[in-house]
């Protein structure tokens, strides 16, 4: 765990953030202290406020760039999480890939005619379940690997 120091108006904030997020720690609190200088003459007498009044800056900022469609600006991501989220894309798309892969099979089994009654195979209800598990396991791992995706990239 490390620590970031801030400086924001008149106040210094220490800030405890993971190792390696130091420099976009910094970056975001510039970002803050760039608005709450934007308050200039008419800050409010506490605090709180001039912190709150930069933050709806910041918010005021965001919406006309979600409006517009865009991002206000493109995240920063250190390269170890943008490899580390290239992986886990590439795995959800094998993930997907044999999902894909096992939606077919069944429905090609749905489809083929059925075994004769006097050979002995397994009935189609024990193979529609073996599938059913299979696209349960498959989706439960898309689901895990789409969650580690989501907490690896940055928040916006």
């Amino acid at each position: 765990m490390s620590t970031v120091t801030l400086n924001i108006g008149s106040k210094t904030y220490t800030i405890a953030c993971a190792d390696g997020e130091e420099a976009h720690i910094e970056a975001l609190g510039a970002m803050i202290a760039e608005k709450y200088a934007l308050l200039g003459a008419s800050r409010a007498p506490l605090e709180a406020q001039n912190l709150l009044f930069a933050a709806l800056f910041l918010a005021d900022e965001l919406a006309d760039a979600r409006k517009r469609g865009g991002e206000a600006e493109p995240a920063i991501v250190p390269q170890s999480d943008t490899a580390e989220a290239d992986a886990l894309r590439e795995t959800i798309a094998q993930l997907e890939g044999e999902l894909e892969a096992a939606r077919k099979a069944a429905a090609a089994r749905a489809a083929a005619p059925q075994p004769d009654l006097f050979v002995a195979a397994a009935p189609a209800e024990d193979l529609n379940e073996a599938v059913a598990e299979q696209l349960e396991a498959l989706a439960a791992r898309i689901e895990a690997s789409a969650a580690a995706l989501e907490a690896a990239a940055p928040s916006a």
